[in-house]
């Protein structure tokens, strides 16, 4: 099995990565109008490739990574919309319980919920822990579903949303942050925060659903102090912190049903992949890139923040613990047929025109693995 994983694998790359090797020496520039069909032509690629490479996913219903197995249990509801289907990944309650506790949440999670024109997947947690939805190498299998959903069920890359009860909820309060950058919308339903950071929501719309008298883990407490929290960021950055949070008068852990409404609040929505202004701050699984922004690998610090918006032109930096960063542009960002300004605090580091380039498209796409996040040109600037 894991030969065949490698293999797949080694032919998305070899597909996208060796033509880029092979053009990056002499490259002519992009007109926009030829970037724009190269990134159609390379998602082609990598949809094709990807196909082939999550093969192994779709026909096992298994997600895997290393010796992590995350079952998988799907559906389709509704027509496909002419811009893909929307995904909706449901995450079952449980946790640290008998396999069977967890499995017969699971089943329940199957049927609890009905989205409109989707794939509704509903996986089975690889562990039997109350952390099951968010420990240590769970995001490449979140991923992993997603590639496959994208590339098999013809499912959109920014209509993609997740949710989650009880255990799910709390998994949804720690993914919902931690891969901001993915998701279209989240919505929790009946889970415990902990300590987690509502920072990177700014361009995740989120949902908070509990039971006010769910006072098991002070859940509808401190459920009710993150709304608090996230009225807060959102009166001091109107733009963003789009949120909406219910606590249920009479209701318990079990809601009844009634957070359901969810699945259309977050229908509303879906990713901006290029969002204007971020806010991104580093989580307990390091990530080197959000959005179109990359930090230096050996610097991943938990805690460590950026902040920077676009007007027109210029790239405004307010906020970076960073010593250098790396800003992947393409024409919805900025406009690349002219003179890009980035700034530190009102700081010029740099001002002058950018190529968009071929191979920097091929190497985006290779290492995001993700046809959002296609990228014709880059800035690294430094801070120091």
């Amino acid at each position: 099995m894991k030969s065949k994983r490698f293999r797949s694998e080694a032919l998305l790359l070899f597909i996208l990565f060796v033509p880029c090797m092979l053009s990056a020496k002499g490259e002519k520039p992009l007109t926009k109008t030829q970037a724009d069909a190269l990134k159609t032509q390379l998602v082609g690629e990598w949809k094709a490739a990807t196909k082939a490479a999550t093969a192994e996913v779709y026909n096992t219903q298994t997600a895997f990574s290393d010796s992590l197995k995350m079952p998988l249990w799907w559906t389709t509801y509704g027509e496909k919309p002419a811009d893909g289907y929307s995904l909706y990944i449901s995450l079952h309650g449980g946790g640290t319980a008998p396999k069977s506790v967890n499995d017969q949440q699971w089943d329940n999670q199957k049927r609890l919920y009905r989205p409109k024109n989707c794939v509704y997947v509903a996986p089975r947690a690889p562990w039997d822990q109350w952390n099951m939805w968010c420990r240590t190498g769970i995001d490449e299998l979140y991923s992993q579903l997603i590639r496959m959903c994208v590339s098999w069920l013809d499912v959109n890359p920014d209509k993609v949303y997740i949710m989650g009860y009880s255990a799910g909820g709390d998994g949804v309060w720690r993914m919902a942050p931690r891969m901001a950058d993915t998701w279209a919308a989240a919505s929790m339903m009946a889970g415990h925060p902990g300590d987690v950071s509502m920072l990177n929501l700014r361009n995740t719309p989120y949902m908070i659903w509990c039971g006010a008298l769910d006072a098991a883990y002070d859940r509808n407490k401190l459920d009710a102090e993150r709304g608090v929290q996230l009225d807060s960021l959102q009166n001091a950055d109107p733009g963003g912190y789009i949120h909406k949070t219910v606590i249920a008068e009479g209701m318990g852990h079990w809601m009844n049903r009634i957070d359901t409404v969810a699945v259309d609040w977050m229908a509303q929505y879906q990713r901006n992949p290029y969002p204007k202004t971020i806010v991104w701050q580093q989580e307990e699984i390091r990530k080197p890139f959000f959005y179109w922004i990359e930090a230096p690998a050996n610097q991943l610090y938990r805690g460590k923040t950026v902040r920077l918006g676009v007007s027109g032109n210029t790239i405004d930096i307010t906020q970076c613990d960073y010593p250098s960063l790396t800003l992947y542009l393409n024409d919805d960002i900025v406009d690349l047929d002219q003179k890009v300004v980035v700034r530190y605090n009102g700081k010029n580091l740099f001002r002058g025109k950018l190529k968009r380039s071929s191979t920097l498209m091929r190497e985006t796409l290779t290492q995001r693995n993700d046809p959002s996040y296609v990228f014709p040109a880059k800035v690294k600037i430094s801070l120091k």
